[in-house]
C-alpha cells in the first residue's frame, strides 16, 4: 500500500522502522535522519509527522486527507516547527526560540514536532542548547534531525537520538533514467548524479546552464594546476571568481573538484566504471600515471580543508589560492 508516498518504496527500511515505532507506541524522542543529497530526508520526516498526527491512519500509514495531514503537507500545523540555518549557520537564538515555543501553553492537543534541516549546521552555541532540551524531554515532543554528515553532529547530541540511515538510490539506474527518459548526455548525468542522489534534483541541476559552465571551469582548473602554479593561480583570479559568485555556488565547485580527484584515484586504482567525469577518463589516465596515491590523498584533503573554511568568513578568492598552493605544496614534497 503506496497511499501516495514514495518513499515507502525508495526508502522501505526507514519507513518500515517507523511505522513499527508507531504501532507498538515506542515513538522515540529524537530521530537522527542521515542520508546524502536527494535520499529522501525532507519526504521521510514529512511522512512520519502526518503518521504521528493523522487523524485516520491505516496500518501505520497516514491517511494524507484528513485535516492535520493536509496543513501538514501545506506547512501550517501549529504543533509541527521547522528550523533552517539562518545564513551560514542554525544559531543559539533559533533553537532558545523553538524551545520558547514548544513550551508555550495554546497549542494543539496531541504530539509537538520539530524538524531541524541540515542539523550539521547547528553552531556551538545552538548544539548545546539543543542538548540541554534532549535531555530533558517533557510531554509528547519528537525531534526529527536531518543531516548530510552525521560525523559532524555533536556526539552527546548523536548518542540521545535514534539513528535512522538512508539508503542512497542506486546510481546507476538514476544515471540511465536521465539518459533515457530525459536525454542528457551520459557525462553530464553522472556528475549530476554525484551532486545530488535524486533523479529530479539531478535533473534540473543538469538542465541548467550554471552547471554546465561550473563542470568546464573546474575541469580547467584541475588542468591548470597540473601544469604549473601561475596559470592555476591566475585562472583561479580570472575565470572561478566569476563562475562561483555565491557560498552555495563556491561549495558546488569544491565538491565538483573533489570528485574530479576521486575519479583520478578511481582510475589509478582500477576502479574506472563509475566517474563523476566519464568523458575524462583519458585526461585521468595521464594524471593516474604522474601521481602518487599519496598525493592524491593529501589532494583530497586539501580540497576538504578548504570546503570546512569556506562556511567561515575567509575570502573565497584568498581561499582558492591557498588551496592552489596547498596542491602544488604536495606535488613538491611527493
Amino acid at each position: 500500500m503506496n497511499m501516495g508516498y514514495p518513499v515507502m518504496e525508495t526508502q522501505k527500511i526507514a519507513v518500515d522502522g517507523f511505522r513499527a515505532a508507531f504501532a507498538s507506541n515506542r515513538v522515540a524522542h529524537a530521530y537522527l535522519i542521515e542520508g546524502i543529497k536527494g535520499s529522501g530526508k525532507e519526504a521521510i520526516a514529512g511522512f512520519f509527522t502526518q503518521l504521528l498526527l493523522c487523524h485516520h491512519p491505516e496500518e501505520a500509514v497516514p491517511c494524507g486527507q484528513c485535516r492535520n495531514c493536509r496543513r501538514i503537507r501545506e506547512g501550517n500545523h501549529p504543533n509541527v516547527s521547522n528550523i533552517h540555518p539562518d545564513g551560514q549557520d542554525i544559531k543559539k537564538g533559533q533553537i532558545a526560540g523553538l524551545i520558547y515555543q514548544l513550551n508555550k501553553t495554546g497549542l494543539e492537543d496531541g504530539r509537538q514536532i520539530y524538524i531541524i534541516h541540515e542539523a550539521e549546521r547547528m553552531n556551538t552555541a545552538a548544539a548545546n542548547t539543543l542538548l540541554k532540551f534532549l535531555e530533558e524531554p517533557e510531554g509528547e515532543v519528537t525531534a526529527l534531525l536531518l543531516t548530510d554528515t552525521g560525523s559532524a553532529i555533536l556526539p552527546t547530541i548523536r548518542s540521545r537520538c535514534l539513528d535512522v540511515l538512508l539508503q542512497p538510490p542506486p546510481r546507476e539506474q538514476i544515471i540511465e533514467e536521465l539518459v533515457a527518459k530525459h536525454g542528457l548526455t551520459r557525462s553530464m548525468a553522472s556528475t549530476a548524479t554525484m551532486v545530488t542522489a535524486g533523479p529530479e534534483e539531478a535533473l534540473e541541476l543538469a538542465g541548467g546552464e550554471q552547471f554546465g559552465q561550473a563542470r568546464k571551469t573546474v575541469l580547467k582548473l584541475v588542468e591548470a594546476s597540473e601544469k604549473n602554479i601561475q596559470e592555476a593561480l591566475l585562472f583561479v583570479q580570472t575565470d572561478w571568481g566569476p563562475v562561483f559568485k555565491e557560498k552555495e555556488e563556491a561549495e558546488l565547485g569544491l565538491d565538483l573538484l573533489l570528485f574530479a580527484y576521486r575519479d583520478i584515484a578511481a582510475v589509478k586504482a582500477g576502479l574506472g566504471n563509475a566517474l563523476a567525469y566519464p568523458d575524462q577518463q583519458e585526461l585521468w589516465q595521464q594524471l593516474a600515471l604522474r601521481m602518487t596515491y599519496g598525493r592524491l590523498s593529501s589532494v583530497l584533503g586539501a580540497i576538504l580543508g578548504a570546503k570546512r573554511n569556506l562556511h567561515s568568513n575567509m575570502n573565497r578568492t584568498l581561499l582558492m589560492e591557498q588551496l592552489v598552493l596547498n596542491m602544488q605544496e604536495v606535488k613538491h614534497a611527493l
